[in-house]
This record gives C-alpha cells, structure tokens and sequence, in this order.
C-alpha cells in the first residue's frame, strides 16, 4: 500500500490550495484530485445530500487504489467524515475551522469565522467551538456567493473584494484579531483579504495543519512512500474542466484535469 496514491476530494476546486500544500510536506506521494464541481457549493445542501455525495466520491477514490482519503472541504468534514470513517476501512484526513488555535493565540479575544452555512450549522462546529472557543467571543460569517464565484473563475475580480469587505466589516468593527477560514475555496481569496485586512488580523488557512496531519497518519500506519522516485498527480472534475485547467494554471501547475461523469 505504500506505493498507492492519496485520494483528495472537495466539493470543487478549493481543495487545490490543501493539494498544494501535500505536494510541499509529501513530495513523493501519488495524488488523485476529485473536484464535485458540478455540485458546488456543497454548504447549501442538506446534510443528507453531503453525506451521499461524500460516500459516492470516497467509493470513485477508492475504486482508483486510494490508501487514505484528505476530505478537503470543510462542509463534508463537519457533516460526513464520522460516517465514512465508519463505513470505509482506510484512514480519513479530514478539515476543521482552526477555532482551537486562533482562540489560543487571540489577544483580543474574539476572533471571526468565515464559512460555508453547512460548516457553521453543523454539531461538529458547535462543539469545536464549545470546547475550545471558552471566553472567546466568536464572531461567524456566512460566506455566501464566494464559492460560486471561486469556481466561476472570478475570484480576483475588484466586485470579489467588496463582496469580502462587506461580508467581515462587522466582525473587523468588533475588533477581531484572527479570521479563521472555514472553506478550502477561501485561501484563494488571500491575496484580495490581505489588502484591506489590518495587520493586527492573522489569517489562519486549514491547509498546512491537513499536510501535517497525513504525514503524521502515514508514518503511523506504514504508508509512507519511501525511496526517492518522482510522484504522479491527476486531476478529475464534475465539472467544467477548462475553469479546472485555468486554477492549475494560476496555483503553477502543468497538469491538465480530466473530465468525470457519475
């Protein structure tokens, strides 16, 4: 099992940026890419829906040989990763709101949550946020249009960042200190964040801590890759795979996606 690819799933193609994150720390490890495109966003679904689209896309992973599954959205984590560790007899990787290290770090003592509305109606975030936000005043936005303009391709439109200022004007007027990205799709939007945010703001992106994590679980469970070989990546989308085609380009990447249909 050592040799077989990683499995990656989002509901589009916000989990590129935690991709690129497993390239950085696990530059040998084969990666297999599933972007639902043609179901984003799922935050608007119910939590039935997300269940069934995650077990459909853990079953495609695994009929490719996949030896562990990075569920790289938020909305999916929060509402399906229990069930699939259940069902399914392979390790799951899965995406958390970094409540537990921003309320760690804030000064303030409050801190913003930008998210889908599946993640921040979801229990899994009720109890992160119970158990680790306690005297922290936790200020939730629901990023509604984001991921839709994401996988449209206009994510670095002018009209994009006035969509983000007005959505965290209230919680920078609480005086927040940290913004917690609660959607793979949002790292995206950094750049754009990074203009108007105050420098007193960290920005915390769930990708670094997932790499982390699946190191930490191959190494545990003796799937790490081993020797020094070079690692073969593929790209599947549900959806559009030119809009697909053009995010590879622009996160530096040569590869070409490759149409799938369920």
């Amino acid at each position: 099992m050592r040799t077989a690819p990683i499995g990656i799933f989002d509901s589009g193609l916000g989990g590129l940026t935690v991709r690129r994150e497993l390239f950085e720390l696990l530059p040998r490890e084969d990666t297999i890419y599933l972007a639902d495109s043609a179901n984003a966003p799922y935050g608007e679904k119910s939590p039935g829906e997300i269940l069934h689209l995650s077990r459909r896309n853990t079953e495609w992973l695994l009929s490719r040989g996949c030896k562990l599954i990075v569920v790289a959205c938020n909305t999916a984590t929060t509402n399906a990763i229990e069930s699939l560790r259940r069902e399914f007899g392979v390790p799951f990787i899965g995406i958390e709101p970094a409540i537990k290290p921003a309320a760690l770090e804030s000064r303030s003592k409050k801190i913003g949550v930008l998210a889908t509305r599946g993640t921040l109606t979801s229990s899994l975030f009720a109890n992160t946020s119970r158990l680790y936000a306690s005297g922290i005043q936790v200020l939730e936005k629901e990023g509604k249009g984001l991921v839709r303009i994401i996988e449209s391709g206009k994510w670095r439109e002018d009209a994009t960042k006035e969509l983000l200022k007005s959505l965290l004007e209230p919680m920078l007027s609480e005086g927040i200190d940290h913004l917690v990205l609660g959607c793979t799709h949002y790292p995206l939007l950094i750049p754009q964040l990074r203009e108007f945010l105050p420098g007193s703001v960290k920005i915390l992106d769930p990708g670094p801590a997932v790499a982390r994590q699946t190191l930490a679980v191959l190494n545990s469970k003796n799937l790490a890759q081993t020797g020094e070989r070079s690692a073969v990546h593929k790209v599947f989308t549900t959806g559009d795979t030119e809009l697909a085609n053009q995010m590879l380009r622009w996160l530096g990447y040569s590869q070409q996606a490759q149409p799938l249909s369920f």
